[in-house]
Parts: structure tokens; sequence; C-alpha cells
């Protein structure tokens, strides 16, 4: 069973999760939204080896702590480690997932070297994840599903009771509501859903109370 921890980081309270499995002590970090540093130790307290990082998005709240990460982890990085994100938000990057706009300022880290593909399949010790490409909140939004498992980490493509910005570089409110209504909808009702901000939800209960679900679809 994976073992799954939050923490909820940075100037717009991002969740960060760490996705590992005890039975290998293998293990990914989804998202370092910030505080980069603090992750690292808090990886080493669980005696973890992180094997990649993933990034739903480009944008700056999702990966702001990136670089102090990727530094505290050093030279333990296993063989084949990557940090992956979506080709099509690479001019998000670019930019600094917007970050100027808000006024605020992150630390620059090595560009994403491994492009997450639709139905790419992600290895995670005795695990397997599924990516699915899932854009309408920036053009390369991408998100995980572990079937097996029946959890579904879906960045800022759905929240409980909301739904992602669509007012952003590479948003659209249509191409959103297409995305659930593609990868999210048909998944079991038990399917955990793990956003980028806010609490643990089900497909379920977002199927029956999401407003925007039951008025945009």
């Amino acid at each position: 069973m994976l073992q799954i921890e939050k923490w909820v980081l940075g100037p717009v309270a991002t969740n960060t999760y760490l996705v590992g499995d005890p039975d290998t002590n293998l293990a990914v970090v989804i998202d370092p939204a910030w505080d980069g540093k603090f992750l690292a130790e808090e990886i080493e307290k669980g005696g973890w080896q992180v094997q990649s990082i993933w990034l739903t998005h480009a944008h700056f709240d999702h990966f702001g702590g990136l670089a102090d990460l990727l530094e505290a982890l050093g030279q333990e990085k296993p063989e084949g480690f990557f940090v992956g994100l979506h080709p099509k938000d690479k001019m998000l990057w670019k930019v600094k997932g917007g970050a100027v706009m808000f006024g605020i300022a992150i630390k620059g880290a090595p560009e994403p070297d491994h492009k997450f593909k639709e139905g790419e399949l992600l290895p995670l010790g005795n695990h397997q994840f599924v990516v699915h490409h899932a854009p309408g909140h920036s053009a390369g939004h991408v998100i995980f599903h572990c079937p097996e498992e029946k959890v579904l980490f879906s960045g800022d493509v759905i929240f409980m009771q909301g739904i992602g910005r669509t007012d952003l570089l590479g948003g659209s409110y249509e191409t959103l509501m297409n995305s659930i209504k593609t990868w999210v909808l048909p998944l079991p009702d038990d399917t955990r859903i793990y956003s980028g901000h806010g609490p643990e939800t089900t497909v379920g209960a977002e199927k029956n109370g999401n407003p925007f679900i039951s008025t945009g679809l």
C-alpha cells in the first residue's frame, strides 16, 4: 500500500506530496511547492530514496521549492533520477511559472529533463502510475493515477467542490471541463483525489457535490 505524506507550502498554500512504497523505500515528490530544504529534511527523516520529481504543471507555486530540494538531495539521487514536466508547459516554465505577475521571486532550477506524455507508465516500487494529459488550467497540465490503489493526484484540475483557474496563461474553461470529463469522472467513485490545493476528496463526492460538474458538463 502506498504511503502518502502532504505538506501545505508557499504563498498560496500549495499541496506538496511525497508518495512512497514502504516495501522498497522508493518515493517520488509531486509538486515541490516551496521550502525545498525542509522537504529534503523530511525525506531523510522518513528514510526515503526519491527516484524522481513529478510536476503536474509549471505554475510557480508548484515548483518554487525545486531548486533548493535538488541542491539538498545532492549526489544522493539514484541512477535514472529525473524531474518530469509535460513539454506543452515549457513556455510557462521559461517565465518561471508567472511568478513575476504576482510580485514573487523564485530561485531558478535546472530545466526538467523528462517529458511526460499521455498514457506513460511510471513505476514506483511495486506500484505503477499512469500519466494523463489534462489541459485547461495550463496547456501542459498532467495528472497521475494509480488504478490499483485508487489514487489520483489531480494538481489544479479539480479540487474539493472546485476546479482550477482558467484565466491564466494556457487556461481554457472548455478544455478543463473536457479533461475532467475524460480523465476524472469515469474513475471509480471511491478513487481518492489529492489536489494541488485544499483537502482530499473522492471522485464520487465531486460527482455529487461539485457545483462546476453539475452545471458544467
